[in-house]
C-alpha cells in the first residue's frame, strides 16, 4: 500500500490493482496536463494536473465500494478504471480534444487502445482484470460503471471540490463525502438514497455556478480556441500528427508550437498571454439556428467571409460556437417515497438551472485588439446575428462597441 498527501482528501491510500498501475507511463504522463487546462490565465493558482485528479476519483471510488460492498473483481475494475480514467486525454485537456477527434475518432473516454498493449495491460492482466471491460467501464459502459462515468459520478465529485480549491472560487463546494454515503445500486443504475433531493441539487447548483465562472470563463474560452488552431496548423503542416499530438503532454505541444514557423507567432501570443480579444460575445437567441448547427468546414468558411469583409488576414479571425446548452447531471436518479425518478422531473431547481445555462450561453469571434470592430461588423453581418447594433452582449442594449474597454 501506497499512502499519498492530497491537497483535498488529506491521505489517499492507494493499494492493490491502482497501486500497480500508478507508475505506468500512461498515468505519470498526466502529471504534466494540466486538470483546467488555459483557466490558470484566469486563476493562476489553477496548476493541478489530471494525475491529481485521478487519484482523487480513485479514492471517493474505493469509499464509494465499500460503502455499496462491492468487493473482489468488480471492485478491481472500478478502481482501475477510476486510476485510469483520464489517460485517454490529450495536451491542455479538454482544450483540443475537438480537434484530436476530428482527425482519429476518438474521445478522451475511448481508451480501449490505451489499454490493449504494454505494460497497462499486463498489470490489468495480472490482476484478473479484462483490458476490454476496463476500457468499457471508463466508457461508462457495464455494472457499476456508473460510478466512474455517469451522472453521479464520482468523477465529477472530484473534480468540482479540487478545482473550486485550485481556482480559490468557493462555487463548487459540494458535501462529497455525502453524497458518497447516499449512492445505491437500483436497477443497475447509481441513484441516491431517499431523502437526497437537495444532496443531488446541490452538484447540479455548483457545476452550474463553476461553468460561468470558471470552466466557461471569456478568457478560458478565447485560450482555448487559439490552442485549437495552433494544433491544427500543426496537423496541416505535418508537424505531427494527430495519434501524436494526442499523445503528448502540455509541455510537448507548447514546444512543438514554438518550433513550427506556422505557429511561432501564435506560440509567442500564448506565452506572453497576449490573448485574442472578443469582437462579439452574443446570446443564444440573437444567433440563427444554421450557425448553431455548422459542420467544422463550414464554420471555417463562415471565419475565412467574416475574415475578408472584415479587411484582414483569415488566420487572424477565430468563430467559436459551443454546444447548444446542456445539463447531463439533471438526469441523475433519486429516490423519493421508496420510487427511483429523475432529478429533472422531481425538481423545480433543474429546469430553472436549465435555464440558467441557455441565458449564459454565449457565441464568440475573436480577433487582435486592432481588427475588433471591423471584425464585429463584419461577423455581425455573415452570421446574420440580431444583436440589435450591439457587438457584445456585456453592454447596454443598442450601444455598438468593441471590447477595448474591457479586459481579457
Amino acid at each position: 500500500m501506497k499512502t499519498i498527501k492530497d491537497s483535498v482528501h488529506d491521505h489517499i491510500e492507494v493499494d492493490g490493482v491502482a497501486r500497480a498501475l500508478l507508475d505506468t507511463p500512461e498515468v505519470q504522463r498526466l502529471r504534466h496536463v494540466r486538470q483546467l487546462g488555459t483557466v490558470s490565465f484566469v486563476y493562476p493558482s489553477a496548476n493541478h494536473t489530471r494525475f491529481e485528479h485521478s487519484l482523487g476519483v480513485y479514492h471517493l471510488a474505493s469509499r464509494a465500494l465499500d460503502q455499496l460492498g462491492i468487493e473482489g473483481r468488480n471492485a478491481r475494475r472500478i478502481e482501475a478504471a477510476a486510476i485510469l480514467h483520464d489517460v485517454g486525454h490529450g495536451p491542455f485537456s479538454h482544450n483540443v480534444e475537438d480537434v484530436i477527434e476530428r482527425y482519429t475518432g476518438r474521445r478522451h473516454d475511448q481508451v480501449d487502445d490505451l489499454l490493449a498493449e504494454g505494460e497497462v495491460r499486463a498489470i490489468l492482466e495480472e490482476h484478473d482484470l479484462d483490458p476490454e471491460r476496463v476500457a468499457g467501464v471508463v466508457a461508462g459502459e457495464g455494472e457499476f460503471a456508473g460510478l466512474v462515468s455517469g451522472e453521479l459520478d464520482v468523477d465529477r465529485m472530484d473534480y468540482l471540490v479540487r478545482d473550486a480549491h485550485h481556482t480559490g472560487v468557493p462555487y463548487g463546494t459540494i458535501d462529497h463525502g455525502r453524497l458518497v454515503r447516499e449512492l445505491r445500486i437500483s436497477g443497475g443504475r447509481v441513484v441516491l438514497d431517499e431523502g437526497n433531493v437537495q444532496t443531488a441539487e446541490s452538484l447540479l447548483i455548483a457545476r452550474a455556478l463553476m461553468n460561468p465562472t470558471v470552466y466557461s470563463h471569456h478568457v478560458a474560452r478565447i485560450s482555448k480556441a487559439m490552442l485549437r488552431r495552433g494544433a491544427e496548423r500543426l496537423i496541416a503542416t505535418g508537424e505531427t500528427t494527430p495519434e501524436e499530438l494526442r499523445r503528448m503532454d502540455d509541455h510537448d505541444l507548447l514546444c512543438t508550437l514554438r518550433s513550427c514557423e506556422a505557429t511561432t507567432r501564435l506560440a509567442e501570443r500564448f506565452s506572453r498571454r497576449n490573448l485574442l480579444k472578443r469582437a462579439v460575445w452574443a446570446e443564444l437567441p440573437d444567433v440563427p439556428d444554421e450557425v448553431l448547427d455548422l459542420p467544422f468546414d463550414l464554420l471555417r468558411r463562415r471565419e475565412r467571409e467574416i475574415a475578408e469583409e472584415g479587411g484582414v488576414d483569415a488566420e487572424r479571425v477565430i468563430l467559436d460556437v459551443p454546444g447548444r446548452p446542456r445539463m447531463r447531471e439533471s438526469t441523475s436518479r433519486v429516490i423519493v417515497n421508496g420510487e427511483v425518478r429523475s432529478l429533472e422531473d422531481q425538481s423545480p431547481l433543474v429546469r430553472t438551472l436549465q435555464q440558467t445555462q441557455v441565458n449564459e450561453w454565449r457565441l464568440g469571434v475573436y480577433a487582435a485588439s486592432e481588427d475588433l470592430d471591423a471584425v464585429g461588423r463584419a461577423a455581425e453581418d455573415v452570421l446574420g446575428l440580431e444583436t440589435d447594433g450591439s457587438l457584445v452582449s456585456d453592454v447596454a442594449p443598442g450601444l455598438r462597441t468593441t471590447l477595448d474597454r474591457f479586459g481579457s
